[in-house]
């Protein structure tokens, strides 16, 4: 079946498209009357769910409404189709939970995504998916990636290109079939060099095709042009070829990070800063092993560095590859020409962060197993950039660090690299160290030859171990850690090999500087660096000769193979018109709630029958439903809000914790059947008012597998034609102007002001936050845990007094459930005067100095009033199992505070989504903190975070965010000694 989404007849589509949603999966209330209806044995009773379909998109001003009112019904089977031409979309696309579906254009240069004007940080998003296929077309101006995977299992990206208008004219719809074929033949050098092709921007952004966290990826015939990141980047994710691609004028071409089981084959890597990288990052979810590069051209690498910060920021330009820090690589039957600082370059975390000074101690600094054989090398360091060590030491510039490094030390060709380049740097045996463990005490998994496998889910050990590299009388095993080079082809012109030996001698550089050391030349340094030769580098490449020194070289490593595709079955296909307009118009008595119909997403939210009054969510509810409220919330544009829990009659939700139920990031245990309803509105105690905007369910279902899963309708409220207030599903999301002008009821301080882009997210954008892996399917509730109820009930306005849900019981929420038998497993309860259960966890109000139960204003009140502001604001995603997994800066409430709360942590990305800066949390300096801009942000896709609860800066928090980082955190934290300077480089500080 094809529905085509099209600017004529779209409105009757939207009413018919509208009826086919069932939230985020399909379900059934798990009653016989459901069994029978998918049968087909009740031939009276309509079909439970349609065939698979097909949704075409055609460009005009409906595109960005078609593509949204399609993403966000896909299911098994299913297809988003894009007809020919150019699209200004306003909206990313974003598709999640569902399996075995396809987004297609008419092809790369026939189908262009224009996404510069979008409110979303991404353009093509795909979270939790088994089974995507992309193809045939093109992402344009996306704020931050172009194509991101995220948890997905059997991903493939064919034929499709990234592509950033960069610094020049932007691309448009008149002039796009110019510019999209970006030739590579004159490179900016430098900033401001004219370039005939193509003019990079720092403002692109990050990554261009984004496949991460992930299983079975496959990149084929794709492109990615001027990100300021990497333009195709496989990163934390096991089993993944990129192959037949093109990268041009990004700041990476391509990058393999923390992958198990990479693969380059047959790309074309030119006109970047850097052709190819294959590392380990720090701090994140898992540590890479074992990539394969073969058939691959990296050639004329040479434009400047334009990252804003990272370990992308390092890279220098006229690079043809890079590794550090990532075990087993082979890389045979490669060209690489025309780089001007090396072809290869095998370098170490020691040459950044200093001998045993890397933080992540799960981390191997350290490339070992790396085979570099039969390629073709030619005219590689020819041109370092020029020698600054005034912004090198003074200003932490450190795109001239690498260069400076090679160029000083190449005792004959002073200013000159080679083919290739090694730091010489490796470690030494630290005998005392014991084997890590984790979080239970036990031994960590580890790999056949003895080196552990670490996650993120593993404290971070007191030292580094490293005992399966040596033998029984410490002598470092080779040539399996170590290197081997042979068969290569290298050209005359250049250095073949050299060894620079790291930093050494570098002190003498320091010591006898010129008094103006911008203006050194190479020669000059060179004539500081007396003394013993072994300051300089050296050319003698037979340390890597495996077979002379052995009598054998490193095995060939496996290529990566991908398992076929099946599908999993847990996602229903989408239910039937038929099916949702039964149960929906089903009469219902009085005072009952319409449980069939919770099965489905119906049009309008009375037909659920939830509360006494249609017209009012906040009157009393039916069938015993529980208003409750919450210590400390999302900040929604200073919304008030009204909860409520429906428990199906006769069953429990059963209480578990975080303190004794290892329960650290997850809520209270509901049963099928229960629906949670949130309703946002805008107080005005000025004129007496209170506005109705969007009532958010969020329903347990049971899908045909037998597995619960949680759905998210919306619905936004408004007057009929009758006067009538109803609340319509709308599942595509809307923007409102909304205005508040009350004061808060914990702190007295008037809250006032108004915001015309309010938003009402679509049902994807909502499971982005709800979903996370250590969660129940879909999007699963996250503000009821029992530390965030424990609190007298309170309504957060006084708009109602004491009608409807004003005048529910005002007594601890937690004692009351159990009371009423609502709740199972929870503890008697200690309640004080305030109505707080003192003998459980308990989340302060973020916002009430002294709440914590710690001196008001002290150290520990302000850090604990912050923390649960970030739980509740940024934790939903920020933690191992979240959205946010492969940042490695988690925020759970019970998590010590170092390296992995962003303490001097570098960001795993860079883009405009830095900010500039190179550390999450710099102690004592909120200015070099990238969390204070992005709290503060509102208006930003790349920067903003939360990225879609606000559009207006809650300026409270971030008050309190600063001065936590300027006045509470300081260098007695853990790993508070790694931010340094302003650069990331710490081991060349004189």
């Amino acid at each position: 079946m094809i529905q085509r989404l099209r600017t004529s007849g779209f409105a009757v589509l939207g009413i018919s498209t509208v009826l086919l949603l069932s939230g985020c999966f399909g379900g059934s209330s798990g009653d016989d009357r459901a069994d029978a209806n998918q049968s087909g044995q009740e031939l009276d009773q309509p079909p439970r769910f349609s065939e698979g379909r097909v949704f075409r998109v055609e460009p005009g001003d409906q595109a960005t409404e078609d593509m949204v009112e399609a993403m966000i019904q896909l299911r098994p089977g299913d297809s988003l189709e894009f007809g020919c031409g150019y699209f200004e979309l306003y909206h990313g696309l974003l598709i999640q939970a569902t399996e075995d579906v396809e987004i297609r254009g008419c092809g790369k240069d026939e189908t262009v995504l224009n996404f510069r004007n979008s409110d979303n940080v991404t353009g093509l998003e795909a979270l939790n998916v088994r089974g995507i296929t992309v193809k045939d077309l093109t992402i344009l101006d996306s704020p931050g990636d172009a194509f991101k995977l995220k948890g997905v299992k059997w991903g493939t990206l064919l034929n499709v290109r990234a592509i950033w208008s960069g610094g020049g004219e932007p691309i448009t719809r008149d002039n796009v079939s110019s510019r999209l074929h970006v030739a590579c033949t004159n490179p900016p050098f430098n900033e401001g060099d004219p370039t005939p092709d193509y003019v990079p921007s720092a403002s692109s952004g990050r990554y261009g095709i984004y496949p991460v966290e992930s299983e079975n990826i496959l990149v084929d015939n794709s492109e990615s042009i001027g990100a300021s990141d990497a333009g195709i980047y496989v990163g934390q994710t096991n089993n993944a070829i990129i192959r037949n691609s093109r990268a041009a004028y990004n700041v990476m071409g391509f990058e393999i990070e923390n992958v198990q089981g990479g693969e380059y084959d047959s790309n074309l890597a030119e006109c970047n800063t850097g052709g190819f990288l294959i590392y380990d990052l720090e701090n994140i979810t898992q540590y890479g092993d074992t990539s394969v590069m073969l058939n691959n051209i990296s050639r004329n690498n040479n434009t400047y560095n334009f990252a804003p910060s990272g370990i992308v920021s390092a890279v220098p330009r006229g690079t043809g590859f890079i590794t550090l820090g990532y075990d087993n690589i082979e890389i045979y039957n490669n060209v690489f020409e025309d780089n001007s600082t090396a072809a290869i370059i095998y370098t170490s975390y020691e040459l950044i962060d200093g001998k045993g000074k890397t933080s992540d101690k799960k981390l191997d600094p350290y490339t070992e197993g790396l085979h570099i054989h039969n390629n073709v090398m030619k005219n590689s360091g020819y041109d370092l950039p020029p020698p600054n060590l005034e912004k090198v030491l003074v200003e932490g510039e450190v795109e001239t660090v690498l260069p400076t490094l090679i160029g000083i030390k190449n005792l004959n060709r002073p200013g000159k690299g080679a083919h290739i380049v090694w730091d010489g740097l490796l470690d030494d045996l630290n005998a005392d160290c014991p084997y890590p463990v984790d979080a239970n005490g036990q031994p960590v998994p580890k790999q056949a030859n003895g080196k552990p496998i670490h996650t993120n889910e593993h404290p971070n050990p007191e030292c580094l171990y490293n005992a399966y590299k040596f033998d029984n009388q410490g002598n470092r095993k080779l040539p399996e850690w170590g290197a081997c080079i042979h068969s290569n082809e290298f050209s005359s012109d250049s250095l073949a090999y050299m060894n620079f030996h790291g930093t050494r001698g570098l002190e003498l550089l320091f010591a006898a500087m010129d008094p103006d050391p911008s203006l050194l030349s190479w020669q000059s340094l060179s004539d500081i660096l007396t003394g013993p030769t072994e300051f300089f580098a050296d050319s003698d490449m037979s340390e890597h000769d495996c077979q002379a020194r052995f009598g054998r070289t490193l095995a060939s490593l496996p290529r990566v193979t991908i398992p076929p595709f099946e599908r999993s079955g847990g996602i229903d296909p989408a239910p039937s018109e038929e099916f949702i307009n039964q149960l929906c118009e089903a009469p219902v008595a009085d005072g009952q709630i319409n449980r069939d119909a919770l099965a489905v997403d119906c049009p309008t939210l009375d037909q659920y029958n939830l509360f006494a009054d249609a017209q009012d969510p906040r009157s009393m509810p039916h069938e015993g439903g529980v208003p409750f409220v919450l210590n400390s919330k999302l900040f929604s544009d200073y919304a008030t809000k009204y909860r409520v829990a429906f428990i199906p009659p006769g069953t429990k939700a059963l209480y578990v914790d975080g303190q004794n139920g290892g329960n650290l990031n997850g809520t209270i245990h509901f049963p099928n059947g229960t629906v949670i309803a949130k309703t946002f509105a805008f107080t005005d105690e000025s004129k007496g008012t209170e506005e109705l905007v969007e009532t958010r369910l969020l329903i347990k279902r049971t899908s045909q597998s037998g597995k619960a899963v949680w759905s998210g309708p919306t619905y936004s409220w408004t007057t009929d034609a009758n006067g009538q207030k109803v609340a319509k599903l709308v599942p595509g999301g809307e923007t409102r102007s909304v205005s508040w002008h009350y004061q808060d009821q914990h702190t007295g301080k008037l809250l006032a002001g108004s915001t015309d882009s309010y938003a009402i997210p679509n049902q994807n954008q909502c499971i982005t936050c709800h979903s996370n892996d250590d969660l129940e399917a879909g999007a699963a509730p996250i503000g009821p845990k029992p530390r965030n109820l424990n609190r007298a009930y309170r309504p957060e306005s006084e708009f109602m007094g004491t009608a409807g849900q004003g005048g529910f019981p005002r007594v601890n929420q937690l004692q009351y459930w159990k009371d009423q038998g609502l709740l199972a497993n929870a503890p008697a309860l200690q309640v004080d005067g305030r109505g707080v259960a003192t003998n459980i966890e308990r989340l302060p109000h973020w916002n009430v100095p002294g709440d914590s139960g710690a001196a008001s204003g002290s150290d520990e009140d302000v850090e604990a009033r912050l923390r649960a502001y970030l739980e509740v604001n940024c934790q939903h995603c920020h933690n191992d199992k979240g959205a946010a997994s492969n940042t490695g800066y988690y925020l759970d409430h019970y998590r010590k505070i170092d390296a992995g709360y962003g303490i001097c942590k570098k960001p795993t990305a860079t883009g405009g989504g830095s900010c500039g800066r190179q550390h999450v949390v710099v102690p004592g300096d909120p200015g070099r903190s990238i969390v204070s801009c992005r709290v503060e942000d509102a208006s930003d896709p790349q920067r903003k975070m939360p990225p879609i609860a606000k559009s207006v800066s809650h300026t409270e928090a971030v008050e309190l965010l600063n001065y936590w980082i300027g006045q509470v955190v300081d260098s007695g934290y853990d790993n508070a000694d790694a931010c340094g300077g302003s650069g990331i480089f710490q081991s060349i500080t004189p």
